[in-house]
């Protein structure tokens, strides 16, 4: 397994050679790319919001399933996926495959919002045979037991794959969601990603845990 040096990459130093290129900022057309600073900004407030002591008993901690829906929603603002079908009015669709851990949370956290111009929709499916239409999947924990065989088939998908699974990047998912020190934070493993004729934001990148290259190979 090969791993980008994070603080490299957060004194702006280029990722190692052989990062696929459709994995990366460059891939942005100009004006899209300066939109992603302020995004970084804004994603980077979101993340110390998350990582700030909680001392107001009035103001609880969120919960674990509102930090993941939250990233979940917020990652969608730094891919970008091939060109979508349809008009702008049709929703980009956030989908979970499995059991849905989010009850209402994930509904409520992208109630009125917009992705790239689209409004966000959710829907829980129970196979990747339902998965035509989703922009991220959410790969629950319940589908741990077939993980290979449902990432095998989502690489034919114009799809970020997400999932809290153990070792979900390192296993050819594209960001597993993972606890440290009391924070849910993130890992990316871009290969998948160019695999998928996708393209991920080098701002994303610098604040990831640890990003990866490395094809899925079995468990």
């Amino acid at each position: 397994m090969e791993t980008v040096n994070l603080q490299d990459a957060a004194e702006g130093k280029e990722l190692r050679e052989g990062t696929p290129a459709s994995a990366m900022k460059r891939d942005f057309p100009l004006g899209h790319t300066r939109l992603f600073f302020p995004l970084l900004l804004v994603f980077l407030v979101f993340l110390a919001f998350l990582s700030a002591p909680y001392i107001d008993a009035q103001q609880p901690r969120p919960t674990e399933s509102q930090v993941k829906a939250a990233y979940l929603f917020n990652f969608g603002k730094f891919v970008r996926w091939p060109p979508l079908s349809g008009n702008q009015s049709e929703p980009l669709e956030i989908c979970v495959l499995g059991k849905n851990p989010f009850g209402l949370v994930l509904d409520a956290t992208v109630k009125g919002e917009t992705i790239n111009g689209r409004p966000v929709d959710t829907r829980t499916i129970l196979s990747l045979h339902e998965a035509e239409g989703c922009r991220i999947l959410f790969v629950s924990m319940s589908e741990e037991g077939h993980l290979n065989a449902i990432l095998a088939g989502a690489r034919h998908l114009p799809a970020l794959t997400v999932s809290d699974i153990p070792h979900f990047a390192e296993r050819g998912g594209m960001i597993g969601l993972v606890s440290q020190e009391d924070r849910i934070r993130f890992e990316v493993n871009i290969a998948p990603v160019a695999d998928a004729d996708l393209a991920v934001s080098s701002e994303l990148l610098k604040v990831a845990l640890k990003v990866i290259r490395k094809n899925g190979g079995g468990d």
